[in-house]
């Protein structure tokens, strides 16, 4: 069944410039299509969050762009390059998304779909704790 949107999210979508609005629905629209579970939440004040199982990404407007964070302990693959920042980082990686260019939406699907499924999985530190250990 799919999770009710949280109007708290529409409200921070709203406060926006129109291309950061669009850019933040569409990430929002993706995630729901990677699984329509993933629930809606407001986190550190006011940062939208979405969830399944554990972090899934979240939204955060800069100046000229909008980041959307991945919690996936570098753990999902990025075959088209997308992933922008945190490349070396354990806990997350980023895509930072600007007016006017490109969102390869398929890929940012794929990339959330993976996340979900490790977390469906234990998350990230529980995949890596049993790789450690070698199991």
């Amino acid at each position: 069944m799919p999770a009710a949107p949280d109007p708290r999210i529409d409200d921070y979508i709203a406060a926006l410039p129109p291309w950061q609005q669009e850019i933040c629905r569409t990430v929002r629209r993706l995630v729901h299509e990677a699984d329509p579970g993933v629930e809606e939440t407001i986190k550190r004040t006011r940062q939208p969050y979405f969830v399944l199982e554990g972090n899934v990404c979240a939204l955060l407007a800069a100046k000229d762009h909008v980041n959307v964070f991945l919690y996936d302990g570098g753990l999902a693959p990025d075959p088209r390059g997308i992933i922008t920042g945190g490349h070396t980082n354990t806990t997350g990686r980023t895509v930072a998304l600007y007016e006017n260019g490109p969102l390869d939406e398929a890929a940012l699907r794929e990339i959330l779909r993976s996340i979900i499924a490790t977390n469906r999985a234990g998350g990230w530190r529980s995949i890596r704790k049993r790789a450690s250990l070698g199991g």
